[in-house]
């Protein structure tokens, strides 16, 4: 049994997810956002680390699954995205945790089977998947997909691209060009 942490990083709002492989099963475990508001950037970074950090001890996972930075239009969003990014990063490998990253195009298309797909398909994905009776938040579903992403790249578990756990589904489909 593995338990895998997917982050989906922010500076206002940090989703995570924590699911657990078992074999070719799995399971959703927990998910939800770390909600830091308005106030001063350090003070938000140290709400980031400590909120993961009481996460990854309390439900104790084996890795952690996050979401790499793309670039935006706005080069301060894009820092204070890094710099969120960092905090969280920082909470997992100050507990020993391996920690993988993912860019949205791979998770997108690791769940949906389209790396363009809009946030609501990720979320009603990670609601079939799990079998959960709510449609998770946005960041929550982002950071679920994180997960299951990496335990479908990383064979975890012994779940190969050909014996996915049970409620995972990949698409060979190419788009229109082949690619």
């Amino acid at each position: 049994m593995i338990r895998i942490l997917g982050i989906d990083p922010g500076s206002r709002k940090t989703g995570f997810g924590i699911i657990e492989i078992n074999g070719r099963k799995i399971q959703h475990v927990i998910n939800g956002r770390l909600l830091v508001g308005d106030g001063d950037f350090p003070n938000r970074l140290k709400q980031i680390f400590e909120g993961l950090t009481d996460i990854i001890e309390r439900y104790q996972p084996d890795m952690m699954a996050i979401e790499k930075v793309f670039l935006h239009k706005n080069a301060d969003s894009a820092l204070k995205l890094g710099q969120a990014r960092g905090a969280a990063i920082c909470a997992g490998v100050s507990q020993d945790l391996s920690v993988h990253e993912y860019s949205a195009t791979q998770i997108k298309k690791a769940v949906v089977g389209n790396g363009h797909a809009k946030k609501d398909q990720v979320q009603y994905m990670m609601s079939v998947i799990l079998s959960l009776s709510e449609v998770p938040e946005e960041d929550a579903a982002d950071a679920l997909a994180c997960a299951i992403t990496h335990a479908n790249f990383a064979s975890v578990g012994g779940a190969q691209k050909s014996k996915l756990p049970e409620g995972m589904r990949t698409s060979n489909r190419r788009g229109r060009y082949g690619r």
